[in-house]
């Protein structure tokens, strides 16, 4: 027999140029992600403007927060912390939130003098069904009486924010692999080692869980009181967690995730481009698989290991670049990114932002270097979650497991490609294939000033051709599964407006970051169609073909 089967397209499909051949298969393995796998790590300093307080809450970021929950299940969690949770030192006079002293020499970003009052705690009240995951002050709680009293003091004020079941975990200093050699400053002295960290460690934990008792029992208990950690910066640094975990980290069996943290590349070294560093599934898969190795290395020493998760990550360290972290292309990025993770183990990953930061899914407030609004990165974080989301159909074919479990699909012969299947409870749900060839559409690539019409070359295409058996694309009653194609497009890979995720937008000045359908984005087009082979239901093959732009993603799904 001989199928037609129209796809909801983006636009009209230019000439095909090249084509893959992708292997499926309709089942797959079991080993899903953890619910709210699209997650937030907050910079410390950050986290009131992004939550805002009692008397002025944040709802343009809780409407961002609530897209990703109505799509994947549950809202992210959210983890407060980075490098300012080790600046931060408690004033209990202090009448507002923070009070931050940047100091140029040390970062241009974010405050590396902070003092916190009692209302900081009030912004963990605004954002309606979140999980957080609240950070201490190591850093400086470790080796000075300043920081411990910090410690003291607002521990409880933590646990009486974080009841009624809105704590997941703890964490317990920031990367500390890099407190001996931090560029904004070292914390420790250059013979600062495993052993040290890890008796640090211990007594402040120990010290939370004894202040817990005392002010916030029902959080001192086994199921709710736990960590994420050890939060390392990444796996080339001076400490090793194979190290820290050997000698004793987990000695109080408190530690619920196993954290490590990743940055592809930094904003100034050198060398790094849109293309070569970030739109790379080559440098993305080896940068991920570097943490692989690691993870293994604890579960050798340690086979009841965490789980793991990136409790910290995105593209570019010291806050991202403009024109590249901010751009559509880093959007693609995120997705290649997230779900490689979750095709090698990953559990969730906590995508890293704060106030101006060039690689925020947002911009929560309106300052003198930024306007409030949402940025290309969120619509990655969209797409990453829709790939994940339950299925949607009610057929007794599909199962009902709302956790997905991710394949990657190789593509040896490019790394300008990625594929990936999702599959719910061993059956195939999804497919995504993202094309990373840059394109761009605006001088320089810097996403600001649009090029004339007569400098723009046709964009290039892939084919992304794949086979599954007839039967498969049957639903009970031999009624035809409905294919469709959502689509991740900006008009280039340097855009930084313009993005569209199946022909919504989430950006503020529409309606405050909840999704609007765009009436001038064309999403169905008929020059788009999956092409079919000949085959019977008795075991026969079925190819299919998907189009997908240079600089964009495609998500097939049946249902």
């Amino acid at each position: 027999m001989r199928r037609i089967l129209s796809l909801i397209a983006y636009a009209s499909v230019p000439t095909v140029i090249n084509a893959v051949q992708i292997s499926v298969d309709e089942t797959g393995p079991s080993n899903p992600v953890f619910d709210g796998y699209v997650s937030y790590s907050i910079e410390f300093s950050s986290f009131p403007d992004f939550a805002g307080n009692n008397s002025r809450p944040n709802t343009f970021s809780d409407n961002l927060l609530d897209n990703l929950g109505n799509i994947i299940g549950t809202k992210p969690y959210i983890r407060v912390g980075g490098n300012t949770q080790d600046y931060a030192l408690y004033n209990a006079s202090l009448p507002y939130a923070l009070n931050g002293t940047i100091d140029p020499k040390r970062s241009s970003d974010y405050p590396t003098t902070i003092f916190i009052g009692p209302s900081f705690f009030e912004s963990y009240n605004t954002f309606k069904n979140i999980k957080f995951i609240h950070g201490f002050n190591l850093g400086l709680g470790g080796n000075r009486t300043s920081g411990w009293q910090t410690l003291l003091d607002t521990v409880p004020l933590a646990c009486k924010a974080l009841g009624g079941g809105k704590l997941f975990a703890w964490t317990y200093g920031n990367e500390p692999d890099l407190f001996s050699t931090s560029s904004q400053g070292p914390v420790r002295p250059p013979s600062w080692n495993e052993a040290e960290y890890v008796d640090q460690w211990l007594n402040g934990t120990r010290k939370i869980h004894e202040l817990l008792e005392k002010n916030c029992p029902d959080l001192a208990k086994n199921g709710t009181y736990g960590y994420i950690a050890p939060a390392f910066a990444g796996v080339g640094n001076k400490l090793k967690a194979p190290k820290a975990w050997g000698e004793g980290l987990n000695e109080d069996k408190n530690i619920k995730l196993f954290d490590t943290h990743n940055y592809i590349s930094g904003a100034t070294s050198p060398g790094v481009t849109l293309q070569g560093t970030l739109m790379n599934h080559s440098i993305t898969k080896g940068s991920i698989d570097a943490h692989i190795v690691e993870y293994n290395q604890v579960k050798a020493i340690d086979p009841t290991a965490p789980p793991l998760i990136f409790g910290e990550t995105n593209s570019l360290y010291n806050q991202g670049r403009p024109g590249l972290s901010n751009t559509f292309g880093a959007a693609l990025w995120g997705v290649d990114f997230n779900l490689y993770s979750a095709s090698v183990g990953f559990k969730r990953v906590h995508m890293h932002m704060g106030t101006d930061y060039r690689y925020a899914s947002w911009q929560p407030i309106a300052t003198t270097k930024g306007t409030i609004g949402t940025k290309a990165p969120y619509y990655g974080n969209i797409a990453v979650a829709s790939f994940l989301a339950p299925p949607h159909s009610s057929s007794s074919y599909f199962p009902t497991s709302p956790l997905a479990t991710v394949k990657h699909l190789p593509i040896p012969s490019t790394p300008l490609l990625s594929a990936y299947a999702a599959y719910h409870s061993t059956t195939l749900t999804r497919l995504i294939f993202l094309n990373l060839q840059s394109y761009n559409t605006t001088a320089s690539g810097e996403g600001l000033v649009p090029l004339p019409p007569s400098s723009l070359t046709p964009r290039p295409t892939v084919t992304f051709n794949f086979t599954l058996p007839a039967t498969y694309l049957l639903k009970d009653g031999g009624k035809e599964k409905q294919v469709v194609v959502k689509r991740l497009m900006a008009n280039g890979s340097d855009a930084i407006t313009g993005i569209t995720w199946d022909g919504w937008s989430y950006n503020w000045e529409l309606d405050e970051g909840r999704p609007v359908r765009l009436a001038n984005v064309t999403r169905r087009s008929e020059n788009e169609r999956a092409w079919v082979g000949e085959g019977v239901s008795d075991g026969g093959k079925v190819g299919l073909g998907v189009v997908v732009e240079a600089g964009s993603a495609a998500l097939v799904e049946f249902v």
